[in-house]
């Protein structure tokens, strides 16, 4: 979308020039289409690279909780194993909730949202199995009490990481860019000669700032799209759970 509106809003401007009437044709006017461009070209520069840095920082943000997610999940099974066997069950239901949850990050996965509602349930279900142990020393009961402290930071870190998937660009923003850019290639258009060069060069010229801003905007929900947060950690820390 963002590219039919960039290059027909140049294709536009260079097919109805000529249609213009004379005195909307003159050297002045066309001096001061450059110079109004001119200006909305400075602040769509400035407010690209304010959603980079946004989008950048969202995702390194996203990444160094997904690190730190499967660290607490690791953490949460080596709570479980120093209890003793009883925690089994547990740290079964634990290892399953940890293999839908990578499973959903498969770019294969074509219902990641219905996985991680379900891979929810497994989680809550780890944590009424501890809530049925009966430590009978105060040892084993510090080791349950610190699981259970453990497990409830996985859940907070995990709605964390929901809040974090949609992104905090806001859409008006992106508009407003867009209607800039607009602006931006139509005066391109503006007494622009009419050939397959020109034609060319605003084809593609749209084509690669739609691109970049699509990228823009993927990076800032990173577990959707081309670029996405890596599974390795996750992945890491079942073979962990495996063990």
């Amino acid at each position: 979308m963002i590219f039919a509106c960039l290059a027909g809003a140049a294709l536009a401007s260079l097919m109805i020039y000529s249609r213009f009437p004379e005195h909307h044709r003159q050297e002045d006017t066309g001096a001061v289409v450059r110079l109004a461009a001119n200006l909305f070209v400075v602040m769509s520069s400035l407010v690209l690279g304010l959603m980079i840095n946004s989008a950048k920082n969202t995702f390194e943000t996203i990444d160094h909780n997904v690190h730190n997610f499967a660290t607490q999940l690791i953490i949460l099974d080596r709570s479980l194993r120093l209890y003793g066997p009883e925690t089994e069950g547990a740290r079964a239901t634990l290892t399953a909730y940890l293999q839908r949850l990578v499973d959903a990050t498969s770019p294969t996965q074509k219902t990641p949202a219905v996985a991680n509602r379900l891979s929810e349930l497994l989680l809550n279900k780890v944590g009424d199995q501890l809530a049925e142990l009966t430590p009978p020393e105060a040892k084993r009961a510090a080791t349950l009490q610190n699981a259970t402290q453990q497990l409830q930071k996985v859940i907070e870190q995990r709605w964390v990481l929901v809040g974090q998937s949609e992104g905090i660009i806001p859409v008006p923003l992106i508009a407003l860019l867009v209607a800039w850019l607009m602006l931006i290639f139509a005066s391109f258009g503006f007494r622009a000669p009419r050939n397959a060069t020109i034609v060319g060069t605003f084809i593609v010229s749209g084509a690669l700032a739609a691109a970049a801003l699509y990228l823009i905007m993927d990076m800032d929900t990173p577990f959707t799209g081309p670029i996405q947060i890596s599974p390795a950690p996750l992945q890491r820390a079942l073979a962990e759970l495996k063990q």
